[in-house]
């Protein structure tokens, strides 16, 4: 699903609308997209009312249609426009006919009509602003968007007053919520710039597709749950440099097929090289990664100290021990790795390494050990050729964490990696591994992360909100999940196991890499709505992961 800008999407809707699709049927699926997913997050319709602020234009239309339609359904819908609407407003009108209560404007009176009613809401669908605005916000628009950050500081703050959590007799009323049309207010649908008054919505319903500024900071913090509405608009495939959306539609045709008649090695074989002394949980949670991904068969490499631990987390893996030197794995490692590793479908280098000096002696014989520069042909033609000469070769390549910082301290070993490798940076380590600041890194994270690349000759997965994922090419997709429960220690490592297990598995670098992101990022969604935001350990994404797998092949949304 391309992801396109406010001008791109005012050009697609104009010929929709030049070939039968009319504004008006476009609005009246929009406003009704954002009222189910409105009707989502009332749950019982006993919950308290929907307040539904209208601006001026079509994305003030789309909200009239959602408020009718709430109305309808048995919802208490409360409504505030800005300006007043034409007369001659069919929308207007249909809201009017159906007796909702409404204000009108900024005076005194109606701000306090509208405060009452924030005060009594669950939600509020945000229809002030549309993709045309950009800020600063001014007029009604911001006196209203002021109003509506009064309510929500209150809301979110009832409790602070408490020394201790009081134990009511009856349910409390949920926080207040909001629900943006489009974009929130204040947002700037292209380059994800935001006025100072923009609320931070629960969940944004867009129309036709996806934007540039939902993904792009700091817009991406102000977006929560990005739902794409179809409104009838032509299906428009992305192009070279062009990013696209990932959707559950496509990881679910990513996910490699499981034959009934297959065994373990029907489905692949991955190796896990990390650990430390210090560091012994990266590289088991990334084994344990690779399993429920689905690798037939997982082995951890590290030392003695680390491979003790993992009966508690990956019993099912098989070990291959390292020699270590100062309780990290040095150089000393890589002839006992070599003699292996030809035979596994793909090899993940990094979690919980360390960036000590032996770890650096470590990467840098491994890494000589192929020769460089080397054909970029495929790894069984690779393999074969090898083979054939008495050769070792690596197989495709997965490189996180500490194989980063490793990296970015000698930035020429970049050019040593083989064909087909995924490197799957923080920003942080992005910005070590470039040589920008993180807040350059951040600024456009599709850039940078195309940039990266196409210049390292690999696949890169920008990690955090709104992951990008970009290979040398020119494609580039972004992930729709900004969850804050995955911001904890060994979470990325789930990942990257993930990753180098569907890898294994057969998929092609980009590819692996695309699913993987999306059912790590699934898999942290299920999290949070069992757990909460905070205190969801990586570990409790292992089990999550085949029961992302499990609705994406159910054709879950």
């Amino acid at each position: 699903m391309k992801i396109v800008s406010a001008e791109e999407m005012r050009a697609l809707e104009r010929e929709a609308d030049s070939h039968g699709n009319s504004y008006a049927r476009m609005m009246a699926r929009a406003g009704e997209a954002v009222a189910r997913v409105a009707a989502d997050h009332l749950g019982g319709k006993g919950t308290g009312p929907v307040v539904v602020l209208v601006g001026p234009g079509n994305n003030g239309g789309d909200g009239l249609v959602a408020a009718r339609y709430l109305a309808t359904w048995g919802y208490q819908a409360r409504l505030h426009l800005a300006r007043p609407r034409a007369e001659d407003d069919a929308d207007w009108q249909a809201v009017v006919s159906l007796g909702i209560p409404h204000a009108i404007g900024v005076s005194e009176s109606a701000l306090g009509d509208l405060r009452g009613w924030l005060a009594e809401a669950s939600l509020v669908v945000d229809a002030l602003l549309g993709t045309g605005a950009r800020p600063p916000v001014s007029g009604e628009i911001a006196e209203l968007l002021g109003v509506l950050a009064e309510a929500l500081e209150l809301s979110h703050n009832a409790d602070a007053k408490l020394l201790r959590p009081a134990m009511p007799t009856a349910p409390r009323k949920e926080r207040l919520k909001v629900l943006a049309v489009d974009v929130p207010s204040g947002l700037e649908a292209t380059t994800g710039a935001v006025d100072r008054l923009a609320p931070r919505a629960v969940a944004t319903v867009t129309m036709g597709l996806p934007k540039r500024g939902h993904l792009l900071m700091p817009g991406a913090e102000y977006v929560g749950e990005l739902v794409v509405a179809d409104i009838g608009l032509p299906m428009v495939q992305a192009g070279p440099g062009e990013p696209e959306l990932l959707t559950a539609e496509t990881a679910a045709r990513l996910l490699p097929a499981r034959p009934v008649a297959g065994h373990k090695g029907t489905f692949g074989s991955c190796l896990i090289v990390g650990g430390s002394g210090n560091y012994v949980g990266a590289p088991l949670l990334a084994a344990a990664g690779a399993a429920r991904a689905g690798a037939g068969l997982v082995t951890l490499a590290s030392i003695p100290q680390v491979l003790a631990g993992a009966d508690s987390v990956i019993p099912e893996a098989t070990r291959l021990v390292l020699p270590g030197e100062m309780g990290v794995v040095g150089a000393a490692a890589v002839p006992v790795l070599m003699r292996s590793a030809a035979q596994y479908g793909a090899l993940l280098l990094g979690p919980g390494l360390t960036h000590e000096r032996p770890v650096a002696e470590f990467l840098e014989a491994l890494l000589d050990s192929e020769g460089a520069p080397r054909p970029a042909i495929g790894f069984v033609e690779r393999r074969r050729s090898a083979t054939q000469s008495g050769a070792v070769i690596l197989p495709p390549l997965v490189v996180d964490a500490d194989a980063l910082n490793v990296l970015a301290e000698h930035k020429d070993w970049l050019k040593r990696l083989p064909p087909g490798s995924v490197l799957t940076p923080h920003p942080g380590e992005m910005a070590r591994l470039t040589g920008v600041s993180v807040e350059e890194v951040q600024r456009d994270r599709i850039a940078a992360a195309l940039e990266a690349a196409r210049n390292w000759r690999a696949v890169v997965v920008l990690k955090g909100a709104m992951t990008v994922i970009a290979e040398p090419g020119g494609m580039v997709s972004v992930a729709p999940f900004a969850n804050p429960a995955l911001a904890s220690g060994g979470t990325g490592d789930v990942m990257s196991g993930a990753l180098a297990g569907l890898l294994a598995q057969g998929l092609s670098a980009y590819e692996a890499a695309r699913c993987a992101v999306y059912i790590h990022g699934l898999a942290g969604e299920l999290a949070r709505r069992e757990l909460g935001e905070a205190g969801v350990l990586a570990s409790d994404l292992l089990i999550r992961l085949p029961r992302a797998m499990k609705r994406l092949r159910e054709g879950w949304r």
